[in-house]
């Protein structure tokens, strides 16, 4: 169990950064470099010491974040900006990732020209703009914020960590 747990990372801000192993993190707690947040009932125990499951833990020093428009540009990292759902249908199944200007109509890479969409929904837009007979998008495509990164790195949103991602308590 210990070796599968995630803990969330905040800046001094407390800005979600990243996820990080528990293991991780009790040593960025011993070292003095970060500070429990929230901690979980479980302790986890040495010789002479127990110490509570840490949850969310904040850095003490801060750290400077790359501009969300400078970020790599990933399948993974497209689909975590849009929640894993198809833009143009509320999907969740079968995900690809479309230019809303297609490149064949001069349509680039960045950020705000592609968005998840299911399969079908891709199909059924193809090469053509917007707005095609049934499909418009649920939300206009932007650079994603620091912490749709943190969905993709953990895989598991604990409940302890949604006062930090404001997009946990949203309905999608």
């Amino acid at each position: 169990m210990a070796a599968m747990l995630k803990v969330l990372v905040l800046n001094t801000t407390y800005e979600p950064l990243n996820v990080c192993s528990l293991r991780r993190a009790v040593v960025l707690v011993l070292k003095d470099k970060a500070e429990v947040v929230e901690r979980s009932t479980a302790s986890l125990h040495s010789e002479h010491r127990a110490f509570a499951v840490p949850h969310v833990i904040r850095l003490r020093t801060y750290v400077a974040v790359p501009r969300a428009a400078t970020r790599r540009i990933s399948r993974r990292a497209v689909f975590a900006r849009d929640r894993f759902r198809c833009q143009y249908c509320g999907a969740d199944k079968r995900l690809t990732v479309d230019h809303v200007v297609p490149r064949s109509k001069g349509g680039g890479d960045g950020w705000d020209n592609v968005v998840t969409s299911c399969s079908a929904c891709n199909l059924r837009k193809a090469d053509r703009l917007l707005p095609v007979d049934g499909l418009h998008l649920a939300r206009r495509p932007r650079p994603p914020e620091p912490f749709a990164f943190v969905a993709v790195e953990a895989g598991h949103v604990h409940a302890s960590w949604r006062p930090y991602l404001s997009w946990a308590t949203q309905t999608v």
